[in-house]
């Protein structure tokens, strides 16, 4: 099995590199919103971007392509996710405050309109409805050496950004009020978050689909959680859970020639079902 997967690495090495940044990439950024309990959020921003990905196809169906014919580029889609999707997590991360729309309201609402809106763009052109359903099912084939460095940019300046500001995270992912009381500007720094989180997953759209994307970001940090005590403690468990999840399914995914998104996912579905498994074992050790 091993010996197999080394022998499709010329032909599938893109794939392999952009499904392991990009699992490493939303597993730390996704740490923030497992922290924060806004696991809905990233459902909703990551339809935001599959809606934003619909508008560039509409787009380019009623423009003049002969005039405009960037309409119809891979880097004009990806824009449109981003733009969206950034859009989506400012707005999102700032609702619910006194007087105002509940913020689960808001995020349901965006889930919502752009689930439905996504589809009915794209209704009557059969070559946009199949790249948007592509993009509901995930998969990572296809992927590209300016995907491999884009993701290894973005992962080491998160890295960076993480390290340099680990004090000022934790107390903004733990406690907001605190942070605002001691002088951070908490509404300025969560729109900052909110729109790295909107950019991460703007891009990881584009080349990984909807269900991988969203697996990763939530769903490593959801393991961490339930496994470590402290959320300094997730910022390293979450990309090792996803990056151990990726390498394990991206092989079997090769040896039984199934999806690897679908394989990694699942995959990180039942590690989440051990995290808790271990979370039920320390609590029971410690009531004894």
């Amino acid at each position: 099995m091993i010996h197999d997967f080394l022998a499709s690495w010329a032909l599938f090495h893109n794939t392999y590199l952009a499904g392991s940044l990009i699992g490493l990439l939303l597993a730390l950024v996704g740490v923030f919103v497992v922290a924060r309990d806004q696991i809905f959020l990233g459902a909703a921003i990551t339809q935001v971007s599959t809606l934003g990905i619909a508008l560039g196809m509409w787009m380019s169906g009623v423009a003049a392509v002969e005039t405009f014919p960037w309409l119809e580029s891979d880097g004009f889609l990806a824009l449109m996710a981003v733009l969206f999707s950034v859009t989506a997590a400012v707005i999102t991360t700032r609702g619910g405050r006194a007087g105002g729309e509940s913020h689960e309201g808001i995020t349901g609402w965006v889930f919502l309109i752009s689930a439905s809106l996504s589809i009915l763009l794209v209704a009557h052109s059969p070559h946009g409805l199949q790249e948007i359903h592509r993009l509901l099912s995930s998969s990572l084939i296809g992927a590209t050496r300016v995907d491999v460095w884009a993701f290894g940019s973005l992962l080491g300046l998160t890295v960076f950004f993480v390290l340099a500001n680990s004090r000022r995270l934790l107390l903004l992912a733990l406690d907001p009020a605190m942070a605002e009381t001691i002088g951070m500007r908490a509404a300025r720094w969560g729109a900052l978050l909110a729109a790295w989180l909107g950019l991460t997953v703007g891009l990881a759209l584009r080349s990984s689909g909807m269900l991988y994307t969203f697996g990763c970001l939530v769903l490593p940090g959801l393991c961490a959680k339930h496994v470590v005590r402290e959320v300094r403690s997730m910022f390293l468990v979450a990309p090792l859970v996803a990056l151990s999840a990726g390498v394990v399914g991206f092989v079997l995914a090769h040896h039984y020639d199934f999806p690897p998104a679908q394989m990694t996912v699942a995959l990180l579905g039942f590690a989440l079902l051990l995290a808790w498994g271990v979370r039920w074992l320390r609590h029971r050790m410690s009531a004894a």
